[in-house]
Formats: C-alpha cells, sequence, structure tokens
C-alpha cells in the first residue's frame, strides 16, 4: 500500500467548493438587487479571503459606512477561522451545490463572532493553529506518549 501518493495530494491540496454568494437584502441600495456571485472556494482556504474577489460585484449596491466583512449560512454566521470546507462538511447534511452563502459588509455580530481583521487575521490564526498542533506533539503531550517510535 502506497502512502503517499500525488493524486490524493492534489486532490486535497486543489479542492474547492462551488458557492453563490449573495449580499443580504439589508444592504442593498439599488433596484434591482446584485445578483448572486458564483465563485469556486478552496476546502482549504478561509472565507475572508474570497473579499477581494467578491466585493467589486457588489461595491455600487453597498450602504455608505465601513467594510466588516462577515458571512452566513441559513441565518447562522460562520466563524472565519475555520477553514471553508470544514465548514461546509460541517453544516451541510445534504451537500448542496452551490453553496449559498449570504454576505454582510455592514454590522459585524461582534457579540457572536471574533472580528477578523482582514487577510493579516486570517495568516496569524493559520500560523497560531499550526502551533498549536505542533505543541501537542511535544515530549510532555500525553499524545506523544502514546506514539509508537520509528522502527
Amino acid at each position: 500500500m502506497e502512502l503517499y501518493s500525488e493524486d490524493a495530494a492534489r486532490f486535497v491540496w486543489e479542492g474547492a467548493i462551488p458557492i453563490q454568494i449573495r449580499l443580504h437584502e439589508s444592504q442593498v441600495t439599488t433596484l434591482p438587487p446584485p445578483p448572486p456571485v458564483q465563485i469556486l472556494g478552496p476546502r482549504i482556504g478561509y472565507l475572508p479571503l474570497l473579499v477581494s474577489s467578491i466585493k467589486p460585484y457588489f461595491n455600487d449596491t453597498l450602504p455608505p459606512g465601513s467594510d466588516s466583512v462577515w458571512f452566513e449560512y441559513k441565518g447562522l454566521p460562520l466563524k472565519w477561522y475555520i477553514p471553508t470546507g470544514v465548514l461546509f462538511d460541517l453544516l451541510c447534511a445534504e451537500p448542496e451545490r452551490p453553496w449559498n452563502l449570504t454576505v454582510h459588509f455592514r454590522g459585524y455580530p461582534g457579540e457572536t463572532l471574533t472580528p477578523c481583521d482582514g487577510e493579516d487575521s486570517v495568516k496569524w490564526s493559520f500560523i497560531n493553529s499550526l502551533k498549536e498542533e505542533i505543541s501537542g506533539w511535544s515530549h510532555e503531550s500525553p499524545l506523544s506518549a502514546n506514539a509508537k517510535p520509528a522502527s
């Protein structure tokens, strides 16, 4: 049995989810409302990293104010620091294609979601999650006590 497969690695790293993103109706200031944006979201990516691609489609219809972007699925605010593929797998018992999300550019739910200050927040969140994983395998960890020595 092969432990590493180029095809499997490519499948994981290049995996994407078709996403249809609508602007929340409370933030539409033009008639007709803008059509939804369809985009492929990387499974190992994060939703805030899609903002630079989708904002131009909604820019002309947004109310005045500063951006505080967040996404929701069926009324549930989505945690930005969880990878897109994990959110999709957890929330879609019956996978829907495309995944229908709503984007908000105003009214960030700070009582529900941790603030995201853009791409730097996503980068540091990812690095910190890697650090947590690595520290979990330290010699003092109960996890490493159960690991089999290399032979």
